[in-house]
């Protein structure tokens, strides 16, 4: 039949998906005795700007036989969909997470092997550490209106520059600009840092050492004495009551008999084979092979004592996310604190700031008493110079301390709130958790009464739960 142009549009409708890469064609309102032509079909999409990938095979088919199409819903034009550009990489010669040098290796028999653990990425100077390709731009598309769609170029990398390392005129490859060992700091920053090592204890003959490198102690770190380093700090020996500070990780091969004094802190992790008595702080994980005994420990991450022993008694234990054991407390319920789900110097900071908040809102009290007397003057026209000078000092510390104390009201929401995000959080025992312990997720308590095997605590339900493993 010849229909018009009005006509067919009455009995065909065109739709376009909201990406603009495909348009279908469906009837409505039909007849049996109803014909088109391609022609006509090609003009109703041209009418709805339809004019890039039409399927002019499939046109012809409905126009032959457009009954079969009746009742369905019909592809007849296909766009080309944007390609995103590949974002940029930083590709590094030297493997600096690899795990085989970086951490203890347990034997068969349950001992340490911790020669490995002073093995070091060294670079000459000159040498090239790592290189850098660029983002692609992507390849656009095209709509079945005929308007070009527009890809998301890749995020280009760029390099994270530390110490003694430089990059070519092109910022295209990063080079080594001393003789060295190359370490990942915080941050992730590549740096190329020099070794202090010494060959003995950290006594009297050595004192203090404040390097900007890594240090090796083929010994132990007596009492009192202190080594901070840019890098990573290697201990073969044990540490006593003494202070070890490391924007990288620190390795002590017998361990830490820290004498409830000291401390020893690393920007990443602090592997141990036991602590006793002693402060241990890491941005990362805290890793023992053997105990924790009455020790405080802090990790930004996970804490893991899973070695022969893997024992955690007393003390306080706190982890960003996960704390692993095979022992936790013991028979005589030694009172032993597991808190995990938020990161450990956000508690301190909460707490901090609970304390100031109550000192703050003491200090606004004297001070509005002080300004309502000196109102009551003002009133009865008793204000002496020196009264007036006073009262605008008064009203601006005020005004000082209220700001101070929304900031820090801002603030104790903000931690609260990370309180309540624990999802990942959890406490793995996997031989035997004794009474006497407390396990705190996120702002949640719950004490242990009874001995109990294997077990996993989480959140489920608003509540700290106890799962079997």
């Amino acid at each position: 039949m010849n229909e018009s142009l009005h006509t067919i549009d009455h009995f065909v409708k065109v739709t376009v998906s909201s990406d603009k890469l495909m348009a279908h064609i469906s009837f409505a309102n039909i007849e049996d005795t109803f014909s088109c032509t391609v022609e006509q079909l090609e003009a109703v999409l041209k009418a709805q700007r339809i004019v890039y990938g039409i399927h002019h095979d499939k046109l012809a088919q409905i126009a032959t036989n457009p009954k079969d199409y009746f009742a369905s819903v019909t592809l007849v034009a296909s766009g080309d969909k944007p390609a995103d550009g590949a974002n940029g990489a930083i590709r590094l010669i030297f493997d600096l997470d690899r795990k085989d040098g970086k951490r203890p290796m347990e034997l068969e028999d349950g001992t340490v092997d911790y020669k490995e653990v002073t093995s070091l990425s060294n670079v000459r100077k000159g040498e090239m550490i790592a290189e850098r390709f660029l983002a692609e731009a992507g390849t656009s598309g095209k709509a079945v209106t005929g308007e070009d769609l527009p890809a998301k170029a890749g995020k280009e990398a760029r390099f994270k520059i530390g110490k003694n390392v430089v990059t070519d005129g092109d910022g295209m490859k990063l080079y080594a600009a001393i003789d060295g060992m190359i370490v990942k700091t915080d941050r992730d920053k590549i740096n190329v840092f020099p070794i202090f090592e010494v060959n003995g204890d950290i006594d009297f003959n050595v004192g203090n050492i404040d390097f900007i490198g890594s240090v090796i102690v083929r010994g132990s770190v007596l009492s009192g004495f202190k080594i901070k380093a840019s890098g990573d700090i290697r201990v073969t020996g044990s540490v006593e009551a003494a202070e070890l500070d490391a924007g990288g990780s620190i390795d002590i091969s017998a361990g830490i008999l820290g004498q409830n004094k000291g401390l020893v802190k690393a920007g990443q992790n602090v592997r141990s084979s036991f602590i006793q008595d002693a402060n241990v702080e890491a941005g990362e994980d805290v890793i023992v092979t053997q105990s924790i005994m009455h020790s405080s420990i802090r990790a930004g991450r996970n804490v893991t004592c899973y070695g022969t022993k893997g024992l955690i008694v007393g003390g306080v234990v706190q982890a960003g996310e996960k704390v692993t054991a095979r022992t936790c407390g013991n028979s005589m319920s030694t009172n032993t604190v597991i808190e995990v789900g938020v990161l450990p110097n956000l508690r301190i900071e909460l707490q901090q700031l609970r304390q100031q908040m109550r000192a703050q809102m003491e200090s606004l009290d004297k001070t509005e008493k002080a300004l309502t007397l000196l109102d009551q003057l003002a009133a009865a026209g008793q204000l002496t110079p020196d009264k007036i000078a006073m009262r605008i000092k008064l009203s601006h510390t005020k005004k000082q301390a209220q700001e101070e104390q929304t900031l820090m009201k801002e603030r104790i929401l903000e931690i609260e709130k990370s309180l309540e995000d624990t999802e990942k959080a959890s406490v793995e025992i996997h031989s035997v958790i004794y009474g006497g312990t407390k396990i705190v997720i996120g702002r949640y308590t719950r004490f242990i009464k009874d001995t109990t095997p294997r077990v996993k605590f989480r959140l489920f339900e608003g509540d700290i739960t106890m799962f079997t493993l």
